[in-house]
């Protein structure tokens, strides 16, 4: 038993926090996370300048009674365009938190805004359901999966702000 305990490793020394004890995996998690929403939001917004993404969102968009006033305000194009701007600032600011987690505390929650209101639109796009499958969970590939997707990224989001609210917290603490 003696062999056994002088085998193990200094769990009170300056290596108790190691790769498999979950510090390392979490941290890391955690700015891969960051990265990836930067990304998407970015990718995503820029794609809205374009008019093959701009008209592939009109039969998501115009059945949203809380987004469809875009088009009203803007048209398809500048309707597009306003939710790009949106999720161009939501990425850059996410990625702030290499600077601030402040700022990523703001694209955060205009990230989870911005998901809440995708998903939304499971509800009010026709075609969500597979045709004849009405009345079950047999999601579309097109637009019921792609909005599904965002379950996860509103996740992701939620996460983050909270990660972002504890950072602030904990800069104001020294």
């Amino acid at each position: 038993m003696a062999s056994t305990e002088a085998s193990r490793p200094d769990e009170t020394g300056p290596h108790n926090r190691t790769f498999w004890g979950g510090d390392d995996v979490e941290r890391s998690g955690g700015w891969a996370i960051t990265i990836a929403l930067s990304i998407v939001f970015l990718w995503f917004g820029g794609l809205k300048f374009f008019s093959f993404e701009q008209q592939g969102l009109v039969g998501i968009i115009s059945n949203n009674p809380l987004i469809s006033w875009l088009y009203t305000l803007f048209g398809v194009a500048g309707g597009a365009i306003f939710l790009g701007v949106f999720e161009i600032a939501s990425g850059l600011l996410i990625a702030g938190r290499l600077l601030d987690p402040r700022l990523s505390a703001v694209g955060s929650a205009m990230g989870v805004w911005s998901f809440l209101l995708t998903l939304s639109c499971m509800f009010t796009t026709p075609g969500v359901i597979q045709s004849g499958y009405e009345g079950t969970p047999a999601l579309s590939a097109l637009p019921g999966a792609f909005l599904l997707k965002d379950v996860v990224l509103l996740s992701a989001c939620w996460w983050h702000l909270g990660t972002s609210l504890r950072e602030m917290r904990q800069r104001r603490r020294t």
